[in-house]
């Protein structure tokens, strides 16, 4: 169909300016100042609102093995939550263990995803065992679209690597052009820690915090930009950063010209560690996740928001892997080290940040970049997403600033029990989502389905020479 959107204030890499926005099928075919589009098209008033480009969540676990269990959301739910909260894409995380085919992990994740998605998606791959044959497995993938490399610091035993598995995975991305994503935690130093912890008896969810502590991601992070350094540069993006620390080291790893980025996520923004995993009795559960929620008596959250003023932090993700409190976080009833690791978020990213550029820490411009420009040029979507242009897709939500949203698991659409953000109030509400052209969501009414969604074979990140 063709559609003119009219009224609006188009929100981009570049700054903000009223604008007429065409679509035409799929596609946005024209930009027009106000007013001077075509008369004889359909219209959808923006009138007071910002028209920015759909969110991309380059970090998602859906129906994700975890801890005896699986991630409560699959595709359908997952995607379907995220296009109620703007999100039009998402990179969700195909896994390889030890001892598996690399192709046959990515090919489970294909028939996870393949006919139920509401809107677009591509893959990264975890590499649980870094060999021979997944380094050749490395470059095949490239060829085919999956090109970024999650690897683990942490979970010994289950998906983690040693520095020198790492160094010849970094290696090989520096020769294929790929990104080398990091969970930049100490995890054998950490399975110390949790040990000690409960042989005192301190089993509670905060103690799944207090024996994940900030100088162990910080000395992993350096670690990892260390072996980056010794394989040439090889581009690194730090995931779910939490901490002051770690974020200095990537800050002088930035300094320096290196080919070093991360992200962090809503969690870590807005959520502390005693004021949700030392909730009463068992139900800081709901908040336990690694990297772990930190300390309120320190400066993490300003630093942060300082960090994605800067640009030293380059994408807001979730690291959605949600679990139900009922039966799934309770597995760790008695023994906080095994609780499933992860917080339920997809839904609510574009509104947080939005909250953020309420509150004074974020200009309209760094907002859009974070939450969909950024992760489309880093994981090699752009120009085809994360812009509102001509000849990009039609992913695109119009922003009501007048509006307002109250989080809570009675109205999110996510597969939870619970919301981790049960109660906040944004001062700013998602009006209608379009995905390739079609509108997804209007005035709290959802018109997608399940398999519209499709797969993204994505090119090399443009922030790299």
């Amino acid at each position: 169909m063709s559609l003119l959107i009219t009224g609006g204030t188009v929100i981009g890499p570049t700054g903000a300016s009223p604008a007429d926005v065409l679509v035409d099928g799929e596609t946005i075919a024209a930009i027009y100042t106000p007013g001077a589009g075509p008369a004889d098209t359909q219209t959808l008033d923006a009138t007071g609102k910002y028209v920015i480009p759909g969110g991309i969540d380059a970090h998602t676990h859906m129906e994700l093995p975890f801890g005896g269990t699986f991630a409560s959301d699959t595709f359908d739910t997952g995607t379907k939550a995220a296009a109620f909260g703007g999100t039009t894409t998402i990179i969700d995380f195909a896994v390889q263990r030890t001892g598996e085919v690399v192709q046959d992990g990515l090919a489970a994740w294909h028939a996870k995803a393949d006919g139920n998605c509401h809107v677009d998606y591509a893959f990264h791959m975890i590499l649980g065992g870094v060999d021979d044959d997944s380094l050749k497995a490395m470059d095949q993938l490239v060829g085919e679209g999956i090109t970024s490399f999650k690897l683990f610091m942490a979970y010994p035993g289950v998906f983690y690597s040693d520095d020198g598995q790492i160094l010849r995975a970094m290696q090989k991305a520096r020769d294929n052009g790929a990104i080398i994503m990091m969970h930049a935690e100490n995890g054998i130093a950490i399975d110390v820690l949790v040990q000690q912890a409960l042989a005192r008896g301190e089993t509670d969810p905060i103690y799944h915090g207090i024996t994940r502590p900030e100088a162990l991601e910080a000395e992993a992070t350096h670690r990892a930009i260390m072996l980056a350094e010794v394989a040439q540069d090889c581009p690194l993006y730090i995931v779910h950063l939490s901490a002051s620390r770690a974020l200095a080291e990537v800050a002088a790893a930035r300094d320096a010209g290196r080919n070093v980025f991360a992200e962090t996520c809503p969690q870590y923004l807005y959520l502390t560690l005693e004021d949700q995993l030392g909730a009463p009795g068992f139900e800081g559960a709901k908040w336990v996740c690694s990297t772990p929620l930190r300390s309120k008596h320190e400066s993490h959250q300003k630093d942060l928001w300082q960090g994605l003023r800067s640009n030293d932090l380059a994408v807001v993700s979730t690291d959605h892997c949600p679990f139900c409190f009922k039966d799934q976080k309770e597995l760790g009833v008695g023994d906080f080290s095994k609780i499933p690791n992860g917080i339920g978020g997809v839904e609510h990213r574009v509104d947080l940040l939005y909250q953020g550029v309420v509150d004074g820490k974020l200009s309209l411009q760094r907002w859009v970049e974070t939450i969909a420009t950024t992760p489309a040029r880093m994981f090699g979507l752009y120009p085809r997403k994360g812009v509102i242009a001509p000849g990009s897709d039609a992913d695109i939500v119009v922003y009501d600033p007048n509006g307002r949203t109250r989080i809570s698991v009675e109205t999110h659409h996510m597969n939870m029990d619970h919301s981790a953000y049960e109660g906040y109030e944004i001062a700013g509400k998602v009006d209608t989502v379009i995905s390739r052209g079609e509108i997804l969501v209007s005035e709290g009414a959802y018109h997608g389905r399940a398999g519209r969604g499709k797969y993204l074979p994505r090119g090399l990140s443009t922030y790299l020479v």
